[in-house]
């Protein structure tokens, strides 16, 4: 059953709705504001990508509360592509801002749009002419009567607020006389006449400054400094940066100027400091990110914060959360400000890190830790250089080691950091438990690695920092988890940070492209944590269950509500006291920003782009345009006559395999392991550790088929077969695990349909995927629904209004066994509606789903098909059993 509402028992009484005590001035007075609120709450409008100037994501309006979340209900959709000039574009990461009640955003084709915030009916929206677009955004900036956004060419434009007008466009780059990288993604930031643009890629990247007048050029700031420059921070600390990149090379390249280091989120401003705080990625010079043997050192700044002075650019202080990155660990999310009390001391803090599942927090003046951080000694590598410690803050918020839980039918899907085996040498042992074999893959580093002293183990346990080389080590959080580059949000009310996160192991290896390979089958999960601002300790955890790190940032508000998006296109408003979800609505496409709060016309508004992306769930992620906005007694209805859009797409959850379906009749269900192709006989061929080292990697095959695994040799490739062993092991159920020589076979007969992934245990990296469909056999006429006419209105006219079930029943031949979910596949949406209770009586099957799941994906029409699934056992087989009805659908 979807959750709609989940409030305590409604009070059903008019509720008065004023505008939050906690904005001192009237909306009137909000709205004049010429500059971006600093640390303060916003309330009427929120100017910024990051809410305030210090990124808190926090607004002070109270109108919208937990006692009245069940009238709240979407006031108006806006398809921004479809606005002049119009596109079929979808998909962007951006975050709207508001100002004096207008909305701002950039589009999926990286267009920019003015939106009314009370009806939604579009301002401007502004093209470029002469150059192209950025296509990928992640926001723009308001003020002195402007907004700001970026272009190709690496430009910064400016556009009138009122009319879209371009008023400048210029080139930094080319005012400063020197490569800046690419200015293509990153949201901007405005403040007392200066804009600030990142590089979010390119051989060297910097931070630019230019003036909002004129876009004339102010400074800039490199990840990677130049040698022989020392840098000098308030503390009295000295550093030439430059020269922690190793020595120059004898061709005279310089690591520090080839490329990384890039700071590719936008930063905060504390305007009483006069500071502008960025932070930069990993390193990515000389052979790759995860090769650090020519750049000996700590590789200043890259993995680091670094503070200026934000009209000089004047450096200030800097603090590296990992030293020596080759794992792209990078904590580059926007930093967070705010004041707040530890051990009874106001202090002024920064709160940094988000991949590594760190939360730094520390001292804005100074950059010193506010809560205690400690110098651990780590794993090294001689080949790597590794630094010999790295520092951990003493409160965590995720794990810092994967999970090597048994492989067993019943721990399906298990610990959300459960790892893949056979990485790192875990395979499993006859009862399932993951063991490490020192005789495995691993084995040729052994001669490499130093163990710090006291270190729990005599191997590689899957933690976080350790070292790679040649072969694939699994890790976490990964380059692709922790909080990657979604905003956190701080809560004055509740003095709690909120940080979203994704759960996504990846191996490390020299020669990995992406910067790792996320290991093939693992579950891409999520959620959304919240710790204590002035101690660091988690408070609660809502692992929600899609990866949340990809733009899927919160916002809180003075009533302790927490509005967040999803990637699935849900809506949540979340109890920012516990995590505890308390209303969602589908927007219909996926959600790859955060969400604005704001007034107009006296009424608060919340608003979000549901536009869709592609991290990390690629293809499968519904993409659109919609800007969507929400008030009290919303009654805006879809084409469909549902407030709601409907289900989004299935997403490919878990990491799907290298190449597309084979159906197993063409290949005489037959898997070969350890090479890429079935005709390929060469030398460079045999004995695979590609992730293609599956032929196929993905085959398809009716339920019930035997498939075989066959480590080739002479017979079918008989001038290099392979020569090692290879094997087939299933996870997470662990239903086989052959270790076949060459020549060697093994059968397995699949009985129920479902995806079953496999991994060789020579290599963990080729795997492969068995995918088992159901046979349907279809039941003209069996399927009732009563009534036959399904009423889905609601009775307050706001969708959360929408109760009570829809009941059917499916006359059943005779010997079937219910064996599995029931499903309905509506008109609307590729997602079926799963039955909220399923039961088969002597020959008949009786099914509820529950109305609100329903509605979204059903037309308001007089000849609805519907057609409900579900899988039984018959004769010692699984079979699926299918019927379709046509209903009267009411909304």
């Amino acid at each position: 059953m979807k959750p709609r509402i989940f409030a305590p028992i409604l009070i059903a009484v008019a509720i008065a709705v004023v505008p939050s005590a906690a904005v001192a001035q009237s909306p009137r007075e909000l709205h004049q504001r010429t500059e971006p609120p600093g640390l303060e709450p916003t309330g009427a409008d929120m100017p910024t990508v990051g809410g305030n100037l210090a990124n808190q994501h926090y607004s002070a309006l109270k109108q919208i509360s937990r006692r009245n979340l069940d009238k709240l209900g979407p006031a108006w959709r806006t398809h921004v592509s479809a606005v002049a000039p119009a596109s079929d574009a979808v998909g962007q990461q951006t975050t709207p801002i508001v100002a004096d009640g207008v909305i701002y955003l950039d589009t999926p084709g990286g267009e920019v749009i003015a939106v009314d915030g009370a009806t939604g009916v579009p301002k401007w929206k502004w093209a470029p002419e002469g150059f192209a677009t950025s296509d990928t955004r992640r926001g723009v900036s308001i003020g002195q009567g402007k907004v700001y956004t970026l272009a190709d060419g690496d430009r910064v434009v400016a556009l009138d607020k009122d009319t879209g007008g371009q008023v400048w466009a210029v080139q930094p780059a080319v005012q400063a006389g020197v490569d800046l990288g690419n200015l293509d993604r990153v949201a901007t930031v405005y403040h007392d006449g200066i804009v600030f643009a990142h590089a979010a890629n390119g051989d060297r990247a910097a931070v630019v400054a230019v003036r909002a007048s004129d876009g004339g050029y102010l400074w800039h700031f490199f990840g990677g400094p130049d040698r022989g420059t020392v840098y000098t921070d308030v503390n009295g600390n000295s550093v030439d940066a430059g020269n922690t990149w190793g020595p120059v090379l004898p061709d005279g390249t310089q690591c520090n100027l080839e490329g990384g280091a890039t700071p590719w989120m936008h930063g905060a401003v504390d305007p009483e400091l006069g500071f502008y705080y960025m932070t930069f990625g990993n390193p990515r010079s000389c052979r790759s990110s995860q090769d650090g043997s020519l750049r000996p050192g700590d590789n200043l700044f890259s993995t680091t914060m670094v503070a200026v002075d934000l009209k000089t650019g004047a450096y200030k202080w800097h603090y590296q959360s990992i030293r020596h990155d080759v794992w792209d660990m990078d904590n580059v999310h926007p930093p967070t400000l705010a004041d707040i009390r530890v051990k009874g001391q106001k202090r002024k803090v920064v709160f940094y890190g988000s991949k590594s599942g760190h939360q730094f927090v520390l001292d804005r003046a100074n950059g010193k830790p506010v809560l205690p951080v400690v110098d651990r000694p780590m794993i090294r590598d001689s080949r790597q250089h590794n630094a010999e410690t790295q520092p951990f803050p003493t409160e965590r918020l995720l794990p810092e080691c994967v999970v090597w839980q048994k492989l067993d039918p019943r721990t399906v899907p298990g610990d959300p950091w459960r790892a893949v085996p056979n990485y790192n040498g875990y395979q499993p042992a006859a009862d399932g438990n993951l063991v490490f074999n020192p005789d495995s893959y691993v084995k040729v580093d052994e001669p490499f690695l130093t163990y710090p002293e006291g270190y729990p183990s005599d191997h590689r346990r899957g933690c976080m920092y350790d070292p790679q080389w040649d072969l694939p080590i699994l890790s976490t959080t990964s380059q692709n988890g922790g909080g990657d580059w979604s905003n956190n949000s701080y809560s004055h009310s509740t003095n709690m940070v909120y940080f979203p996160y994704g759960t996504n192991p990846v191996a490390h290896w020299n020669g990995a492209t992406a910067n790792g390979q996320r290991a093939i089958g693992q579950y891409q999960t999520g959620g959304i944590l919240a710790y204590d601002a002035s101690t660091g300790k988690v408070r609660w955890r809502n692992h929600l269950g899609t990866d949340m790190s990809h733009g899927q940032g919160p916002m809180t508000t003075a009533t302790d509500l927490l509005f967040a998006g999803q990637i699935d296109g849900r809506l949540l408003a979340m109890d920012a006291r516990d995590g505890d979800v308390l209303w969602e609505f589908q927007t219909g496409s996926g959600i790859s920003g955060a969400p604005i709060t704001y007034l107009a016309g006296g009424e608060q508004y919340v608003a979000v782009l549901a536009a869709g992306s592609t991290n990390p769930y690629g293809g499968s992620v519904t993409q659109g345009d919609s800007l969507w906005a929400f008030k009290l007694g919303g009654t805006y209805t879809t084409e469909s006559g549902s407030q709601e859009g409907p289900d989004t797409a299935p997403l490919t959850i878990r990491r799907p395999v290298q190449g597309g379906p084979v159906e197993g009749a063409t290949v005489g269900n037959t898997v070969l392991l350890g090479r890429q192709d079935r005709t390929t006989d060469t030398a460079a061929a045999r004995d695979s550790t590609s992730q293609r080292g599956m032929a196929p990697t993905h085959l398809r095959v009716p339920v019930g088929t035997t498939v075989t695994f066959l480590n080739p040799e002479a017979e079918t490739f008989p001038n290099f077969p392979n020569q090692l062993p290879h094997c087939a092991t299933q996870y997470f159920e662990g239903l086989f695990n052959p270790r076949l020589a060459p020549g060697e076979r093994f059968e397995f007969t699949f009985d129920r349909a479902g995806e079953y992934f496999f991994n060789d245990c020579t290599d963990p990296r080729p795997a492969g995927k068995i995918e088992v469909y159901p046979t349907p056999r279809d039941l003209p006429g069996a399927l009732r629904f009563t009534p036959e006419t399904v009423d889905l209105g609601s009775r307050t006219g706001i969708f959360t209004g929408v109760r009570g079930v829809v009941t059917a029943t499916l006359s059943l031949p005779a010997g079937y066994r219910l064996d599995g979910g029931v499903e309905l596949w509506t008109p609307l949406s590729q997602t079926p509606v799963t039955a909220t209770h399923a039961k088969a009586i002597g020959r008949t099957l009786f099914v509820v789903f529950d109305k609100a799941d329903l509605d979204n994906n059903v037309p308001e029409d007089d000849a609805v098909p519907l057609t409900l699934t579900a899988n039984f056992r018959h004769e010692g087989k699984q079979q699926q059993l299918t019927s379709t009805a046509t209903v009267r659908i009411r909304k």
